[in-house]
């Protein structure tokens, strides 16, 4: 007979339910998930404290000591809880003071205020700060604590609760901590940070966007979305349980259906924001479980496989469409729910294309094109607003790693538990987002490699070399390149100096052609400046190209008329390679020999070539 399932105390449940108040809130959603709480007969917490931090000798990380049977509300647990974990994310494990009594009743009140501020839970009875305390960091704190004691009320403020002649320090004491060149960083959830700190910045980022978002009508209350209904959990659920592939990543999501928002943002019936990790579905059209299972992978892969960032340069609603036939096709051939029945953009003569090569096809129609709709209807459902603040090209940086590590791990998963065959475009564009990509400047510097081999040298006795002065009646040959090797080695660059390019990019790429040229020995390179005219500089040194150099134009953008001179003028190399410098923003080119292009980060040339395309990061 199995045994009855253990009920849990009433004392458990208030602090489970105190703890969950503390995970809602945006402050604390991260810093709580990196800490360990033990609330055991193991716990260190004092017989009459509440709870008290120190550092994890055996672990290295944060450790929070409960006391394992006090029966409190759960908003008590939450005030006393938050405090805790405040002294990680202010850094207030400080080894060198000597008094350690007082600096921990100088970390008391800090903690205490700042709770209060952003009222999370409430006090205990006794815990209550006095009226009137003027404003003061803990050392300011500390410096009056250790000249005139800690008063009754400061010691009151202790987590640890009373001890023999005072109160047990909230902070257990340094001699438990590890010492400092052992100790190491907790893992933070996703690895996103380096810190404590780092993750309690972020969190304060976090709670002012959703104190936005309140005001917007997006939340109620910090950690509450508008509630969801049960057939969008039970989708949410599904993922989690039975598609691995995809489970942390919906996991990592907010859920937000909501018909004020979505009429207001004109969500037709679906949208997600990547910066946020929020997914908007529109309650009207009344979804069926299966049906929000389709519309919730849909989303989600927008974010995994990054679609935003790899538009570079295409026309947002086009570039969304192509994205939204690629995913939809994957999950059909998947079996992953079920289209919405309002429609959706499906073409099986797409299937085994890629989203580039899709948006080339249908780039050709605007007209009719932009009569199609996807889930959030007239425009994209990757929304690029964030409440808050605007992209930035730092924030795709943790964004990137995180989708990179969840969607490895789900692959992992779902190959080991043999969930089933994946479209083979969706394996390969997963494992190349696996891989990290190749920094342009390595690129650029395998194309010289491989236009510009080592020059082979020689021994010549026609001067004689001087490194065996020691033994000068014995003539020894000098080793010099072979000249044969030196005749037209050189390359023309052809340089957009238009109004559109900026001064830095410009900066950036000759710099960096001009440390790859000097190191293959390049002696000189052709430079032609080009916008509504061409303007020939001739040969410079390669030294003098990483210098300040005169440039022409600043006008229009015409570059044949450029490319067009090397390939007239007669002292150039009839097989002297290109190198052409552009935004993007220019006709398309011919150019009948060995070429390749530079471009900003985030532009794309207006035609197909051949030809290499580096990406300036």
């Amino acid at each position: 007979m199995a045994n009855p399932p253990t009920r849990e105390t009433p004392a458990t449940q208030a602090y489970t339910q105190g703890l969950a108040l503390l995970q809602a809130h945006p402050i604390f959603t991260e810093l709580s998930h990196s800490l360990g709480f033990v609330r055991s007969a193991h716990s260190a917490c004092p017989a009459h404290g509440w709870a008290q931090a120190s550092l994890n000798h055996q672990r290295l990380s944060g450790q929070i000591d409960i006391h394992p049977k006090r029966l409190a509300a759960p908003e008590e647990w939450a005030y006393c809880l938050g405090r805790a974990t405040l002294s990680y994310a202010l850094e207030l494990f400080q080894r060198d003071r000597s008094h350690w009594a007082q600096w921990s009743a100088a970390c008391d009140v800090v903690t205490a205020r700042f709770i209060q501020t952003i009222k999370l839970g409430r006090p205990p009875e006794g815990m209550e700060l006095p009226d009137g305390l003027p404003q003061r960091e803990e050392a300011q704190w500390y410096a009056q604590f250790c000249e005139q004691g800690i008063p009754a009320w400061a010691q009151a403020l202790s987590l640890a609760g009373p001890g023999s002649g005072g109160a047990h320090p909230s902070l257990a004491l340094p001699e438990q901590w590890p010492e400092p060149e052992s100790s190491g960083k907790p893992l933070p959830r996703w690895r996103r940070y380096s810190s404590w700190s780092e993750m309690f910045a972020a969190g304060l980022a976090r709670s002012v966007t959703q104190s936005v978002e309140i005001a917007a009508g997006v939340r109620r209350e910090f950690g509450q979305s508008r509630p969801a209904s049960s057939a969008l959990d039970r989708a949410r659920h599904w993922f989690m349980d039975s598609f691995p592939l995809l489970g942390s990543m919906v996991a990592a999501f907010d859920i937000i259906e909501d018909a004020s928002i979505c009429e207001r943002e004109d969500i037709a019936v679906a949208a997600v924001d990547e910066m946020l990790r929020t997914i908007y579905v529109n309650p009207g059209p009344r979804l069926s479980e299966l049906e929000l299972r389709f519309v919730i992978a849909h989303e989600v892969l927008h974010v995994a496989l990054r679609h935003l960032p790899r538009r570079r340069g295409r026309e947002p609603f086009l570039w969304n469409v192509a994205c939204d036939f690629v995913i939809n096709d994957w999950l059909i051939q998947m079996n992953v729910g079920q289209p919405p029945g309002i429609g959706l953009l499906y073409d099986p003569e797409l299937r085994g294309l890629s989203a580039e090569e899709i948006y080339d096809r249908i780039a050709g129609d605007l007209r009719r094109m932009r009569k199609l709709r996807t889930l959030a209807g007239g425009q994209g459902d990757m929304l690029e607003r964030n409440v808050g603040g605007q992209h930035n090209a730092g924030d795709y940086t943790d964004i990137d790693e995180f989708c990179r590590t969840q969607l490895g791990k789900g692959l992992l998963r779902h190959e080991q538990s043999a969930r089933g065959l994946l479209p083979a475009g969706l394996i390969e564009e997963i494992r190349a987002l696996l891989q990290p990509p190749i920094d342009w400047q390595v690129e650029l510097a395998r194309w010289f490699d491989h236009h510009f081999p080592p020059i082979e040298t020689r021994h010549s006795y026609a001067r004689i070399s001087r490194r065996q002065s020691a033994t000068p009646d014995i003539p020894r040959p000098r080793i010099q390149a072979d000249s044969r090797w030196l005749e037209g080695r050189t390359f023309g660059v052809v340089l957009d100096t238009s109004g559109s390019m900026e001064r830095h990019v410009l900066a950036k790429a000759l710099g960096a052609i001009a440390s790859y040229a000097e190191a293959k020995d390049v002696p000189a390179v052709r430079l032609i400046c080009c916008d509504a005219a061409a303007y020939d500089l001739g040969y410079l040194p390669t030294a003098d190209m990483a210098q300040r150099i005169a440039l022409k134009g600043r006008g229009g953008t015409v570059l044949q008329p450029g490319v067009d001179l090397l390939l007239q003028a007669d002292d150039f190399p009839k097989n002297g390679p290109m190198l052409i410098i552009t935004d993007g923003q220019c006709d398309p080119l011919r150019v009948p020999r060995e070429h390749a292009y530079l471009l900003p980060a985030g532009r794309r040339l207006p035609f197909r070539t051949a030809a290499p395309i580096f990406v300036m990061g």
